[in-house]
């Protein structure tokens, strides 16, 4: 049985005819005989019975039928309790996002939301390969993933909302030699050791285009994953890198150089499964997410233009 159908046996209870409960709710009389009997099977004993020419409800049909009353009320009740939920705009909302995107993301967010009323915030940092991202649309509403320009895009079981398409610079200490160009060649910076992501994390594939464009191996002398450890190793002369030009602080220490002859560009994007954008709470996020990406884009251009 289901709520249809006790409805119908309900107001079939209260109208008295097949014909009256098709009229009230809209539908043909061959509808409401055939749920009639669907809620029949489901039950070991007659709901109704003919009273000359009236179909009338037997003790046991109405027994359900009042039951009926009961369900109608818990079901209206639990609908409203799922409106209030989804409308509230106070509700808790869990982000998630790799190192460099927290770092970018997360202050504007906290002090955009800071204020009584909004949502309630739930931070989270993950750091996985670009194929595990979508599936941590399973524990948080929104999850700030990236990938490169020629990477697979997402897979269509998520939402996504473009936040940034942000250059990959070559960094370098601010003395090398290779700061005094305007921008650098795979054959400039094949030589040089590198510092780079662990297998399977987005940059790496820069790397390899790199390396191909270079028609040479490059020498990764050291793997780590987050970039503000990356930066204090290339100052400190470890090596050259790949930064993200926009999502990174930039360092006194370091000068950046773009490079030409490669593709070097991730997009960062917001995850999220359809359904959680139902809610108040999260659309609030998803709208301060993007007006924190077009603040972190116009920084960089107001630093480059005062530079």
């Amino acid at each position: 049985m289901d709520e249809r159908q006790l409805r119908i046996l309900r107001e079939l209870g209260e109208l008295g005819s097949v014909t009256a409960v098709a009229e009230a709710l809209l539908v043909t009389p061959s509808a409401i005989s055939q749920q009639l009997r669907l809620l029949q099977r489901s039950v070991p004993v007659p709901l109704t019975e003919r009273h000359g020419r009236r179909l009338v409800l037997t003790d046991a049909g109405q027994a359900l039928a009042g039951a009926a009353v009961e369900v109608e009320t818990a079901l209206a009740r639990a609908r409203h309790a799922v409106d209030d939920f989804v409308a509230r705009p106070d509700g808790e909302v869990s982000v998630a996002a790799f190192h460099s995107a927290g770092a970018a993301f997360f202050p504007p967010l906290l002090r955009a939301l800071a204020g009584p009323g909004g949502p309630v915030l739930s931070l989270a940092d993950e750091d996985v390969p670009q194929q595990d991202f979508p599936p941590l649309t399973r524990e948080y509403d929104l999850v700030l993933a990236h990938r490169l320009d020629h990477a697979p895009p997402w897979p269509g079981t998520v939402h996504v909302t473009a936040l940034l398409h942000e250059p990959l610079d070559v960094a370098m200490p601010a003395g090398h030699p290779l700061a005094a160009k305007r921008r650098v060649t795979p054959r400039d910076v094949a030589g040089e050791p590198w510092i780079t992501v662990h297998d399977g994390f987005p940059v790496l594939a820069v790397i390899e285009a790199i390396s191909a464009a270079a028609g040479r191996r490059l020498h990764l002398a050291h793997r780590v994953n987050e970039f503000a450890v990356v930066a204090e190793a290339v100052a400190a002369g470890g090596g050259i890198a790949l930064m993200p030009r926009w999502t990174m602080r930039p360092h006194p220490a370091l000068a950046l150089r773009p490079l030409s002859g490669v593709q070097a560009r991730r997009h960062i994007d917001a995850l999220y499964r359809p359904e959680r954008t139902a809610r108040s709470a999260v659309r609030t996020v998803l709208a301060e997410l993007r007006r924190a990406a077009r603040g972190i884009q116009n920084r960089d251009t107001g630093e480059q233009t005062t530079a």
